[in-house]
C-alpha cells in the first residue's frame, strides 16, 4: 500500500510534466506578445542603438525572415494620439525601395521622406529638420540606392552638357555637385560613384543645418548616409 504522504512516481511525473508545460506556455505567450509588439523597445534610443535596430531589421528582411512588427490594431490605437519614431529615413521615390519593409519596421517606427535622388529642396529640408528638431529622432539616415534613375539622368546631362527638360531639372541641379565630385574619384562606374557621393553630400549638408546642429553637437542626433542594393536587399553604411 502506498504511503499517502509520499507522492507516487506517476504522480511525481505528472506534477513535473504539468510544471514543464506551464513553463513552456508562459514562454510561448511571452514570445507571442513580444512578436506582436515588435520585440524591442524603440523609445529613448541612442543614435547608435537606433542604427543597430535598422541594421537588425535589414538583416531579417534580406534573409526573408521579416517579423513585420508593429502592424496590429493595438499598435494603431497606441500611436493614434502621438508618434515617437526612432529614426528618420530620407530615401528615393523609387518603388523598389520600400523603406519600412527594407528595415522590417511598422507603424510609428520610422519617419520617411522620399524624393527623387534624395534631392533637398526647401520643403524636403523642412520635413527632415522637423523630424530631428520636433519629433526628436536620434537618427537620420540618407539612403541612396543602386541603379538610381535620378542619378543616372544627372550623370548623363552633366556629361553631355545638354539642358535637361524642366520636369527633371531640379534632380539634375541637385545632384550635379555629386556628379562633379565623383568625376574626380577613381573608378569607371560614374553612376555608382555618384550615388554614394550624393548620399554623403546630403548627409553633410544636413549636419550643417542650423536646426539640427545643436542636437548633433550634444550627441542626441546622428546623421548617416547609406546605400541600398536593389538585388541583394542589403543596406551598406557609407
Amino acid at each position: 500500500m502506498n504511503n499517502p504522504s509520499r507522492p507516487t512516481r506517476r504522480r511525481a511525473l505528472g506534477t513535473a510534466l504539468f510544471a514543464g508545460s506551464s513553463a513552456l506556455l508562459v514562454t510561448s505567450l511571452a514570445s507571442t506578445s513580444a512578436h506582436a509588439s515588435g520585440g524591442d523597445d524603440t523609445e529613448n534610443l541612442t543614435p547608435d542603438q537606433a542604427l543597430a535596430l535598422l541594421h537588425e531589421g535589414n538583416r531579417r528582411y534580406r534573409r526573408d525572415r521579416s517579423r513585420q512588427p508593429h502592424l496590429s490594431q493595438a499598435r494603431r490605437e497606441e500611436t493614434a494620439g502621438a508618434q515617437h519614431p526612432f529614426a528618420l529615413v530620407l530615401g528615393c521615390l523609387d518603388s523598389r525601395v520600400p523603406v519600412e519593409h527594407v528595415f522590417d519596421r511598422g507603424i510609428g517606427d520610422l519617419a520617411v521622406v522620399r524624393t527623387g535622388g534624395q534631392v533637398l529642396d526647401a520643403s524636403v529640408t523642412a520635413s527632415v529638420t522637423y523630424g530631428g528638431a520636433h519629433l526628436h529622432v536620434p537618427l537620420i539616415m540618407v539612403l541612396g540606392h543602386s541603379s538610381c534613375g535620378a542619378v543616372t539622368a544627372a550623370v548623363q546631362y552633366v556629361e553631355s552638357g545638354e539642358t535637361p527638360p524642366a520636369d527633371i531639372e531640379p534632380f539634375v541641379t541637385g545632384i550635379r555637385p555629386a556628379v562633379e565630385e565623383a568625376m574626380t574619384l577613381p573608378g569607371d562606374d560614374l553612376v555608382a560613384k555618384t550615388i554614394d557621393v550624393n548620399a554623403r553630400q546630403i548627409a553633410e549638408r544636413l549636419r550643417g543645418n542650423e536646426f539640427l546642429a545643436p542636437y548633433i553637437a550634444e550627441g542626441a542626433l546622428r546623421v548617416v548616409s547609406a546605400r541600398y542594393d536593389l538585388a541583394s536587399g542589403r543596406v551598406h553604411d557609407l
